[in-house]
């Protein structure tokens, strides 16, 4: 995705290239609904386990337009991967309202998929 692309529709994932572009979609995500779903894809360049999961993330993004989901680099966004303990890659969080809610820590579609549908169903 190119950095030019700020908001991108509904059904796609959005890169994080600054805080500000963070804050923004954060902030926009909690006005609208603050029980809106964010979803999202701490990844870095080097990762070979984060390619593997980057179409994933990108199909279930389509599979599910009303949630939120954001993709960020963790080399490129520290200060955003300390803020939520980010460790490994690729880490995947729930968050609504601000709150995490759920994470995953690995390339493990199957527990994505069915941590995704519970965040959607509460």
């Amino acid at each position: 995705m190119a950095a030019s692309e700020g908001a991108a529709a509904e059904g796609s994932v959005i890169a994080i290239h600054s805080l500000d572009e963070w804050s923004i979609q954060i902030d926009e995500a909690n006005s609208t609904d603050p029980k809106k779903l964010v979803v999202i894809d701490f990844t870095a360049t080097w990762c070979g386990p984060c390619h593997v999961m980057a179409p994933i993330f990108a199909d279930l993004a389509k599979k599910f337009p009303n949630v939120v989901f954001l993709k960020v680099d963790v080399d490129e966004m520290k200060t955003i991967a300390e803020q939520f303990s980010v460790e490994a890659m690729p880490t995947f969080l729930f968050v609504k309202g601000g709150d995490v809610k759920d994470r995953v820590v690995g390339a493990v579609k199957e527990e994505l998929v069915k941590k995704l549908e519970l965040q959607m169903a509460q």
